[in-house]
């Protein structure tokens, strides 16, 4: 296991910047939006939907779980939505990579989810885990269209509910399997031996 560790002063400012296979289901995009809540008000002048209680936002495999949700559309009918809270005070995200069986998972105390660049961000705990790698920060930028994470120590407001400032982005990378068997030109080719052809008789003179 490769672990990195990016450590200073609670003045300074941290940057880690990540290229990890990431990439989002591409279909998501073009499902329709699902929304549930214990309650939802909408304002169809602003086009603004806010949902409160187990509010729940769903949009092919991506979903958005959390206290309290506002969704709004742009003039092009892209979505973007702001989940805040949740148990725990935490939102949650999680979103199925392309090609493979498994998701991105993520959490933090709001979560801004933008459909027209596919950008998620994470503010205040946040912590995302994709396959078996993991980062952390106060604030994390999750990239799907270009497979890219970024994790600072400030993003907003980067103090915890409980006040206290986080000084620390940590990434835990795991190793690329290796193949079990060498590539054949890496493999030491066997002695040759030479046989007489089956039915062929020695020529005697």
């Amino acid at each position: 296991m490769k672990k990195i560790h990016c450590c200073a002063c609670a003045a300074s400012f941290l940057l880690l910047a990540l290229s990890l296979p990431a990439q989002a289901e591409r279909a998501d995009r073009d499902k329709p939006i699902h929304l549930e809540g214990d309650r939802l008000s909408i304002d169809d002048i602003k086009n603004v939907k806010i949902l409160e209680g187990n509010a729940v936002l769903i949009q092919g495999s991506m979903e958005l779980r959390t206290s309290r949700l506002v969704v709004t559309q742009d003039a092009d009918g892209f979505q973007k939505a702001v989940a805040t809270g949740g148990a725990n005070g935490l939102a949650h995200f999680r979103q199925k990579r392309e090609g493979v069986d498994e998701f991105t998972e993520g959490e933090a105390e709001r979560i801004e989810h933008d459909a027209r660049n596919e950008i998620t961000q994470f503010f205040v705990r946040a912590w995302i885990r994709n396959g078996l790698d993991e980062v952390k920060g106060a604030y994390v930028s999750y990239d799907a269209l270009n497979e890219k994470f970024l994790v600072t120590t400030a993003g907003g407001n980067n103090k915890s509910a409980t006040g206290a400032g986080q000084a620390r982005v940590r990434a835990i990378i795991q190793p690329k399997a290796k193949n079990a068997d060498p590539a054949p030109a890496d493999k030491k080719s066997a002695p040759l031996t030479l046989k007489p052809a089956a039915g062929i008789n020695p020529r005697s003179d």
